[in-house]
């Protein structure tokens, strides 16, 4: 069985559903759960679902005693990034080469980078007048929403859509596609 650990910072909705997903499905399972913020609501969800947590800071993710540590005690075979924010350092991509995937809310290459995460996204979306939207799922590198494409998905919006209406379409797709394509990343492997 592979051994998957979820990075985020947030209320962690796609990590419970992630979470959920692994449960049914014997491939895998999300073993670990961390997050650089000990109040964000993710750490909640997963002690519900009874997978464990850690909390770090950021000399531990930069440390090759901290964070890489942790994730090597629990056999961990893919790091997926779920509203993670903070740039993932070299020494985790290194030790955890081509095995760490994020989901960005937007089709990449457009409304990515620094800063550009959550409403900075649908806004700017919106701002520009977009005719559709959607998710990225990609290989994380050195640098912000960069990496190798895995998969794309696209909603279409329309012109009375608002900011959240866009970020309820993008969500609805992640719910759909990102523990599949985890999955598929997963096995591609064996």
């Amino acid at each position: 069985m592979k051994h998957i650990a979820i990075f985020a910072s947030g209320s962690g909705s796609n990590a419970e559903n992630i979470i959920n997903f692994f449960k049914a499905d014997p491939c895998a399972e999300v073993s670990l759960v961390l997050s650089n913020k000990a109040d964000a609501y993710v750490l909640n969800r997963s002690s519900n679902l009874s997978v464990k947590t850690c909390v770090f800071n950021r000399e531990e993710l930069t440390s090759s005693s901290g964070v890489i540590k942790v994730l090597a005690k629990h056999n961990i075979d893919l790091i997926v990034l779920a509203g993670f924010l903070w740039r993932v350092p070299s020494i985790l991509l290194d030790e955890y080469y081509g095995k760490v995937i994020n989901i960005h809310p937007a089709l990449l290459p457009k409304y990515g980078g620094k800063g550009m995460y959550g409403m900075f996204v649908h806004n700017a979306v919106l701002m520009n007048k977009e005719k559709e939207s959607g998710i990225t799922i990609h290989y994380a590198n050195q640098n912000y929403d960069d990496g190798d494409i895995i998969f794309q998905a696209k909603c279409e919006l329309n012109r009375d859509d608002n900011a959240d209406d866009i970020a309820n379409k993008v969500h609805s797709l992640e719910m759909e596609y990102f523990p599949a394509i985890i999955k598929k990343v997963l096995l591609k492997d064996e």
